[in-house]
């Protein structure tokens, strides 16, 4: 017989009813977004009247999750930048010299003194040896830093090309590790800037790589490309120095392989560095707001093991000297090492506030751009051109539901509106879901989302035809609405997952606009299968308890 446990009865009713809760909250789009500003800013600290009043326009008690506008509904800002991944070539070189000059030095008796000789491409690292005799020598012991390369495309070849030039050793990267050596700049680069992004709390960016350096970028929801810009070019490259001397003058000229920076914190002051950093920060792989020994704000970090190793090792060997450091080329600052410092960890003070402390930290852990990039477009779209497309989206899905909820009520009647309730559950559903994941709605997702209103009631029509053919039958009203459901669902399932697996390839292979196409579409899926077998059979078990017919008129 028609019947539905009490328990299932339940988990339907209160699956519809958080669908709307959750879904409401949209239809005040302004006003709960204006009070979920004021809340973070009240939580940050920064309360006043002003805040209050507009964290007032909306219930704290009331759900207030909102599906995030993409930016060709809500406006933001798009740029398009270029990598230079040459810049990857020199701090790579660069990293090198040390490493020649600690091999060479066990065999000066053989060798002579080393000396890093200018180069007019700075990707190119040049080494001379006052001993010509030993210049053979020197190079079969400098071709041990090179190694096998590990990609697919590099398989035989080696990641240094080292050889005797003018009578000096030649280090310079091969072509085939250039060529990885770009891959990995560029996707280091998205992830970075995709992190970035993340960390401040701006959903759902477009961030893709095009060509061989270039990086799309589109973040909906922020004020300009020029803010997105500042987010985007913040570098928090932090590094470790050993210290020279200091001066006050800001004209000194440093020694080859030296740079001066000036103290952050001192005004006047400037270090004379060495240009060859002891540790990046490259190498950190967590950094944290905290507090120093006097309650101050601060940043604490910590560094991978080849970090750490490294760390260590200069500190034990360079007891009572002090090392500078140093963030987004000026000088934290430039504490005398104590003792050693094993662990890889320790902590950067300075005048900063909470916030402040916060932000580098999100700068730090999100990592240091591995190269400096040039904005060759930015463009930012105004909400307004935005607005025309919600606008737009408006009047296509209500002319597209409206024919909908025409035909259902005038082709089944009463299960016709029974379909049109379900149908409205259904878009509630969507949208309650995509709020509460934090899904972005784009103008092809309003494309899914009025597709899905015309797929949503082919479940209903199949339910309703097969209950017409067992009523032909002779049978009850009662067991032609069971098996209409029953047998129709093989169609109603084989016909929605074959959909449901072409949004799947769509998301999987997709970007951009075909994602928010894909995420709607499969969304709408899941919901309409939901609300065909689930919510109209429940509300067709309400009616018939309490009318208890004798026919029934489809």
């Amino acid at each position: 017989m028609l019947q539905l446990s009490m328990w299932k009865r339940a988990l339907i009713i209160l699956l519809c009813l958080a669908a709307v809760i959750y879904a409401v909250p949209n239809i005040f789009y302004d006003r709960v977004e204006r009070h979920n500003d004021a809340v973070a800013l009240i939580e940050a600290g920064q309360d006043s009247p002003e805040l209050q009043a507009e964290r007032a326009l909306w219930p704290d008690w009331a759900p207030s999750y909102l599906i995030n506008l993409g930016l060709d509904l809500r406006g933001g800002a798009h740029l398009l930048a270029e990598v230079q991944v040459s810049d990857v070539y020199v701090d790579r070189i660069d990293a090198l010299w040390p490493e020649v000059r600690d091999l060479l030095r066990p065999e000066r008796a053989t060798v002579g003194g080393v000396r890093r000789m200018p180069s007019e491409d700075p990707g190119v690292l040049r080494v001379a040896v006052s001993n010509e005799d030993g210049l053979q020598q020197a190079l079969e012991i400098v071709q041990t830093l090179s190694r096998p390369m590990q990609t697919l495309t590099g398989i035989g070849q080696q990641d240094l090309a080292i050889s005797i030039e003018d009578g000096q050793i030649v280090i310079t990267l091969s072509q085939a590790e250039r060529l990885a050596t770009d891959d990995r700049t560029m996707a280091q680069s998205l992830e970075i800037i995709r992190r970035r992004v993340d960390e401040v709390g701006t959903r759902e960016p477009t961030i893709l790589r095009q060509g061989t350096d270039r990086i799309l970028i589109q973040v909906p929801g922020i004020g300009s490309a020029e803010e997105l810009k500042d987010l985007i070019g913040t570098t928090a490259r932090l590094t470790f120095h050993p210290v020279v001397r200091t001066t006050s003058d800001a004209n000194t000229t440093p020694a080859p392989r030296q740079l001066v920076l000036p103290s952050m914190d001192q005004e006047g002051v400037y270090y004379v560095l060495d240009q060859t950093p002891v540790v990046s920060g490259e190498q950190l792989v967590d950094a944290q707001p905290d507090f120093d020994q006097n309650g101050r704000p601060a940043v604490s970090f910590r560094f991978n093991p080849s970090g750490a190793r490294e760390f260590g090792l200069y500190t034990a060997d360079n007891i009572g000297n002090p090392f500078a450091i140093v963030l987004d080329n000026e000088v934290i600052s430039a504490p005398v090492i104590q003792a050693h410092i094993s662990g890889g960890s320790g902590i950067i003070t300075g005048r900063f506030t909470l916030e402040e402390t916060t932000n580098l930290a999100i700068l730090l852990r999100a990592g240091a751009l591995p190269a400096g990039m040039n904005f060759l477009e930015e463009r930012t779209i105004g909400p307004e051109l935005g607005q025309d497309s919600v606008d737009a989206g408006k009047i296509a899905a209500l002319v597209a539901m409206a024919a909908v909820l025409v035909y259902m009520g005038l082709s089944y009647g009463l299960f016709g509106v029974i379909a049109n309730t379900a149908l409205m559950l259904n878009i509630a559903m969507i949208f309650a879901i995509l709020s509460m994941i934090g899904g972005t709605l784009t103008l092809p997702g309003i494309a899914g989302i009025v597709l899905t209103i015309g797929m949503a009631v082919d479940a209903n029509v199949l339910i309703f035809e097969r209950i017409r053919e067992e009523l032909r039958t002779a049978r009850g009203p009662a067991r032609a609405i069971e098996l209409g459901y029953e047998k129709a669902m093989s169609a109603i399932l084989d016909a929605n997952i074959t959909t449901f697996i072409t949004a799947s390839i769509l998301f999987a292979l997709g970007s951009g606009p075909v994602r928010g196409f894909a995420i709607t579409l499969g969304l709408g899926i899941i919901t309409s299968v939901f609300s065909a077998l689930f919510v109209t059979r429940l509300l067709i078990v309400f009616w018939f308890e309490r009318r208890r017919p004798k026919t029934l008129k489809l």
